[in-house]
This record gives structure tokens, C-alpha cells and sequence, in this order.
């Protein structure tokens, strides 16, 4: 399989289920979190309803669904412009290492570039995911001067 063969699209409403599939591999994967299916499928529809919260797009790959993943924004007032994170990457095992991600990713950055406000793309990569980093190097992005930090206000969503 090629980059040729697969088609990136808006997500829609019924793509909620694989999205939701999608996101609690990605949380178990990566954190070895559980999240609660109830709360995930909330944020997941509430995304896909509202594009101010969450832009998602699936990949397709002869009709299926094989990966996904979800924009957000942050203004910059330094660029007088917008950041657009991507987020909630997931490629279904079958198709990773095929070029699924380099599709989405193609597909978002012309977006982007195509858009006028737009000064960027940023991401976060779990800090020992090694594969994940070299492909996200391959595509031109480069290790940005900073360090990402959180602070957890609830547990909400995970079980």
C-alpha cells in the first residue's frame, strides 16, 4: 500500500464509533489509560458537532477507516495568527508504516497554508514514542523549544 491509495476527508457523525475506537487505543497505547466510553463518546460528538472545539479527519484506505486525527487551535499574538494542533493521531495497526499518517498530514498542512491565518502546525509525540518523532521529522516539522506541562483539574473520562 501507497500514499496513493488512501483518501483523507472531513469526519463526520458517522465516524463517531471508530473515532471513539480510535481514541481509547491511542490513551491505552500511550498512557495505558482507560477512558470511559460514556465521557469519550461525549467529547468525540461534541467535537464533531462543534469545529470552534475539534476539526477531525479520517484516512480511508479501500473504504476503511485506517487512521484519524483532530485540529485544534491556539491564537499566537506574536504571529497575529493561529497554531493548529494536531491531535489524537491514530493509525489502525494494519496500516501504520504505509504512509496513512503522511496523507493526513499532507492534507492538513495544505489546509493550513491555504487558509491565510494559519502560522503553523504543532503537535505533541509521547516522550519515548521514537517512530513517531522520525516521521513527524521526515514530514519537516522539527523539536520545537519547549516542554509541555499539565495540571489535571479532574480525573473526568478516565477509569
Amino acid at each position: 500500500m501507497s500514499v496513493t491509495d488512501v483518501h483523507v476527508r472531513p469526519a463526520d457523525a458517522r465516524d463517531q464509533e471508530a473515532l471513539c475506537a480510535f481514541n481509547a487505543a491511542i490513551a491505552l497505547e500511550t498512557e495505558a489509560l482507560r477512558l470511559d466510553p460514556a465521557t469519550l463518546a461525549r467529547g468525540v460528538s461534541e467535537g464533531l458537532a462543534d469545529p470552534r472545539r475539534a476539526r477531525y479527519f479520517v484516512a480511508e484506505v479501500d473504504g476503511a477507516i485506517a487512521g484519524c486525527l483532530m485540529l485544534t487551535l491556539e491564537w499566537s499574538d506574536w504571529r497575529a495568527g493561529y497554531w493548529w494542533w494536531i491531535q489524537s493521531v491514530y493509525v489502525d495497526r494494519p496500516f501504520r508504516r504505509s504512509g496513512v499518517y503522511r496523507a493526513m498530514h499532507s492534507h492538513v498542512a495544505a489546509l493550513a497554508a491555504a487558509t491565510g491565518d494559519v502560522v503553523g502546525l504543532r503537535l505533541y509525540a509521547e516522550r519515548h514514542n521514537l517512530t513517531a518523532h522520525r516521521t513527524y521529522l521526515a514530514l519537516g516539522m522539527r523539536d520545537s523549544h519547549y516542554q509541555v506541562f499539565e495540571q489535571l483539574t479532574s480525573e473526568q473520562g478516565v477509569t
